[in-house]
């Protein structure tokens, strides 16, 4: 028997397929709702919506007959500061309004620990201090308020907070690590790179999802950090994957200060794909506590930060023929080296 109908907003994305090929298995009926196409073989089994979130006629269209709504969209920190609000915050805004008037059971908000800003301690809790750091950290914030307002106003607002999360589909800023291991180069990383670093795999934020979509309501209402319950080092990380490479290559530490001047003087140019947040906690400890999902939602991540990426690494070798899509900012498909293209050649 066929499950309620879920929106998946953002479907066309990295979580969002991943997302919608877990509720399809599990036996739910799926409705997409993404401004890309959703170009997979699961189009024949999901109801795909390709509009806008920001549009007031296609989410009341996109809305109609829906159960539960699991908002993933976003525009990432590369796009405009124009979109990033207009998206992460107005969309929001409009989607909340449209699942109080359809009734909707329950409306998961896929949020971010960029809300943590840049920490001064570890491990973060869900009632720690929120800072955003650039447009994108502010506007997950403001989202954030406005799903905690619906909650006021009587719907049930679970918000995740995930770590960085690799899976299939992965490509982003983690595709400068698969396409230097695969080349055989070193890969570089901000200071001695023996700096805890938590990251999260997509399959294990799905059943996170799943969870919120079917405990009791007064279980999932509430804000949950989300992460890999076994993590290392950068250092480890990251040579994980040069090790399934097989060159028998290295992580390689850099000098901190002046790779962050130069990095913001890139970034200032329009010259890398990295940005603040990236860099500027890259050196840095950076881990949350999952005891709030592990205690009310029983948690029990199945990979490790090198299982995820070496998951993730191993569909990038899979998919790298057939093509990997052009270049863009959101996490399906490679960013835009810039200035970095030309740094690869010197590991």
């Amino acid at each position: 028997m066929t499950k309620p109908l879920i929106l998946v907003t953002g479907g066309a994305g990295f979580l969002g397929i991943n997302l919608c090929r877990h509720l399809l298995v599990n036996g739910y009926a799926v409705r997409s709702m993404d401004i890309a196409p959703f170009d997979y073989p699961e189009r024949t089994a999901v109801e795909v919506h390709q509009t806008d979130i920001r549009d007031p006629a296609s989410v009341e269209l996109a809305m109609a007959g829906v159960h539960d709504v699991v908002h993933c969209a976003a525009a990432l920190p590369l796009a405009s500061k124009e979109d990033i609000h207009s998206t992460e915050v107005e969309g929001t805004r409009l989607l909340l309004d449209s699942a109080a008037r359809h009734a909707v059971n329950r409306f998961i908000y896929i949020s971010s620990t960029s809300v943590y800003g840049i920490p001064d301690h570890h491990p973060l809790y869900e009632y720690d201090e929120l800072h955003g750091v650039g447009p994108y950290g502010i506007a997950k914030i403001g989202a954030e308020q406005l799903c905690l307002e619906s909650r006021s106003r009587g719907l049930c607002v679970p918000i995740l907070r995930p770590k960085s999360f690799v899976g299939p589909e992965r490509l982003g800023v983690f595709e400068l690590l698969y396409d230097w291991a695969y080349s055989g180069k070193n890969f570089p990383v901000l200071g001695s790179g023996d700096n805890l670093y938590q990251l999260l795999d997509v399959e294990d934020l799905c059943d996170v999802i799943a969870s919120c979509v079917t405990l009791p309501p007064d279980a999932v209402n509430d804000i949950f950090n989300v992460g890999a319950k076994v993590y290392g080092t950068m250092r480890d990380n990251f040579q994980a994957v040069l090790d399934r490479a097989g060159h028998g290559k290295h992580v390689i530490g850099l000098p901190v200060k002046p790779i962050i001047a130069a990095l913001e003087i890139l970034e200032s140019l329009h010259l890398s794909p990295l940005y603040q947040w990236i860099y500027a906690t890259a050196a840095q400890e950076s881990f949350v506590s999952i005891e709030r999902v592990e205690s009310k939602l029983g948690y029990a991540p199945r990979y490790s930060n090198r299982m995820a990426l070496v998951r993730n690494y191993d569909w990038y070798v899979a998919n790298r023929a057939q093509g990997l899509g052009r270049a863009g900012v959101t996490h399906r498909v490679p960013w835009k080296k810039g200035a970095l293209k030309l740094a690869k050649w010197f590991f």
